[in-house]
């Protein structure tokens, strides 16, 4: 209950600031909203403007829909080797550090999220606390890292966004074509919805498509930081682990376990047994 509540306020928040930046904009530009030149504007403020605010926002959330708590001192050896252990590889992968925090979830799952490689946060589950051995949340300490080095938040936030900009957009063009000459707005409402539906299928299609190639690059870069071996035993621990992840939205693309998926065009994570090929250096 408390994740719905809170995506609902984020998203009344998110576009109440968009429509407001809408007004200010529209008319500064000269633009309305029945050209397609105000319609593409429209379409780049909610499309870009949401994926960026919720970028803006992603620790914050974070934060409140899983409960985590940051590390702020440490307050047991687990918690102290967490801090060490972040700090020593966000230093040799060269970004600032982290803040480290864990939330209470009996799933094995860590996530890193946050605007830039130097304001970002990574959590750890309790659950990977109680199953992985250290050498192995080494590892997955070091796949979240990468994330942030790599910039793959921004950059899966910029590729959304821009596919959310035509998504749009071009509901509405498609839409208007079929129903010109008619002032029925209930059918232009309906196509528009449908077509929104279709785009979206093939933009998330595109999403997930680059979402697992980051995740290759993320386990290369953790076997990197902590050493191949510790990389695909973490991997292994998961594939021993059936339960799927809890994580919602964003953070589930940055998870190191992703949700299932009736077919792997739809995945945010390769299938294990692909990630653990792909670090021993061969294809499944």
């Amino acid at each position: 209950m408390k994740r719905v509540f809170l995506f609902l306020l984020t998203n009344l928040a998110v576009m109440l600031v968009l429509g407001i930046v809408l007004a200010i904009l529209m008319p500064a530009l000269g633009l309305d909203s029945s050209s397609n030149a105000g319609l593409l504007v429209i379409s780049a403020v909610f499309g870009m403007g949401g994926s960026l605010i919720s970028l803006a926002m992603s620790k914050w959330i974070a934060k409140r829909s899983v409960g985590a708590s940051v590390i702020e001192s440490p307050r047991n050896d687990s918690e102290k080797w967490l801090l060490e252990t972040v700090k020593r590889q966000a230093k040799k992968a060269g970004i600032g550090m982290p803040e480290v925090a864990i939330y209470d979830s009996p799933e094995i799952n860590a996530f890193a999220t946050g605007m830039s490689r130097n304001n970002a946060l990574v959590a750890v589950s309790t659950g990977l606390l109680r199953s992985m051995t250290q050498d192995e949340a080494e590892a997955v300490l070091g796949h979240e890292v990468s994330h942030i080095a790599n910039g793959d938040m921004i950059t899966l936030t910029l590729i959304q966004g821009v596919l959310n900009t035509f998504v749009f957009f071009f509901a509405r063009i498609a839409a208007s074509a079929i129903s010109r000459g008619s002032n029925n707005r209930f059918v232009y409402f309906m196509t528009v919805m449908a077509f929104q539906m279709v785009f979206g299928l093939l933009a998330s299609v595109i999403v997930m498509w680059f979402s697992r190639q980051r995740e290759f690059r993320a386990d290369s870069g953790g076997a990197a930081l902590a050493g191949k071996q510790k990389m695909i035993a973490a991997l292994q621990r998961l594939q021993s682990n059936q339960m799927e992840s809890q994580l919602d939205g964003q953070l589930t693309a940055f998870g190191i376990s992703g949700k299932r998926a009736t077919s792997e065009m739809f995945m945010s994570h390769p299938p294990l047994e692909k990630r653990i090929a792909a670090l021993r250096g061969r294809t499944v």
